[in-house]
């Protein structure tokens, strides 16, 4: 039996570029993963392979079996590498919310591609996992390293870029979702309206200045889907301290950046009394395979 982490992320930059002709949209976006994350553990067990999951008290459910991405991801690693002993059991205990914009599944997924590869002792590539995690989703090939990192295309050419200097990020997520397709649709009516965030993003992170990086911080979505429970939280962090606010992903989940440890766990006490899905992190290293 073994246990791998699977870290959320944050999208400290997100831009719509253009879109495909087979109808998927091209991103640029700065990613980082942090430190709340989701578990799993894999056993070998008889049955074939089987994916249960754990939710926290009054989160929503998940499913299991094959309509789960960790199921698509095991089935791609057994795809991958031709082994044909598929007797897996996958524990999957969630702690990031759903519908947040944190790529909980993505990173789910990511996390059950390295776990096989440790299970079985296959050892392959980052860029042989990758290649297979393109399938999965857009946030998938970036979360099967974590770090920080420069993501373009549909999510699946990376550049890795330096660490953030230390940090903390109180991150929210009010109780209202977003439909993603939905979020797209809005976008797409309004593309030429929007402001690139990628390059003062990028911009910042090389001067290592974390006021730069606050000023910087930007998501096409929030502008093209703007949401007053998610417009309140940026302005609660704000007011709390944090040097800039922003939507994650597709949202709705929300995130401030500290750069003091005593206002980050200041802010993140104030912010739980309103918001129960509040978590303080700290930004994670990238994942050596």
């Amino acid at each position: 039996m073994l246990t791998e982490p699977a870290f959320a992320k944050l999208n400290l930059a997100l831009d719509i570029t253009g879109k495909r002709a087979d109808g998927y949209h091209l991103l640029q976006m700065v990613n980082v993963s942090v430190s709340l994350c989701d578990t799993l553990t894999f056993e070998r067990a008889s049955g074939g392979l089987q994916v249960h999951c754990r939710t926290q008290p009054g989160a929503a459910p998940v499913p299991d079996g094959p309509e789960n991405l960790v199921y698509r991801a095991a089935e791609a690693f057994f795809a991958l590498t031709g082994e044909q002993d598929r007797n897996v059991r996958i524990f999957v205990e969630k702690h990031i919310p759903s519908q947040a914009g944190l790529g909980g599944g993505s990173a789910d997924a990511a996390a059950a591609l390295r776990g096989l590869c440790r299970l079985y002792t296959h050892p392959l590539s980052a860029q042989a996992l990758c290649r297979a995690a393109e399938k999965l989703g857009a946030d998938v090939p970036f979360c099967v390293q974590g770090g920080t990192a420069l993501a373009e295309g549909i999510g699946e050419r990376l550049t890795p870029l330096s660490p953030l200097p230390p940090c903390w990020f109180v991150v929210c997520k009010p109780p209202v979702g977003v439909d993603t397709a939905q979020a797209y649709r809005q976008a797409d009516e309004a593309a030429s309206l929007y402001t690139p965030h990628t390059p003062p993003v990028l911009a910042a992170l090389r001067e290592q200045s974390l006021r730069k990086l606050g000023a910087a911080l930007g998501n096409t979505f929030a502008a093209a889907l703007p949401l007053p429970q998610v417009q309140a939280l940026e302005q609660q962090l704000r007011q709390a301290g944090a040097l800039g606010a922003c939507m994650t992903g597709s949202g709705s989940a929300v995130f401030g950046l500290f750069d003091r440890q005593e206002t980050a766990v200041e802010a993140s006490a104030a912010l739980g009394r309103c918001c129960a899905d509040t978590f303080l992190c700290v930004p994670q290293k990238a994942i050596t395979l």
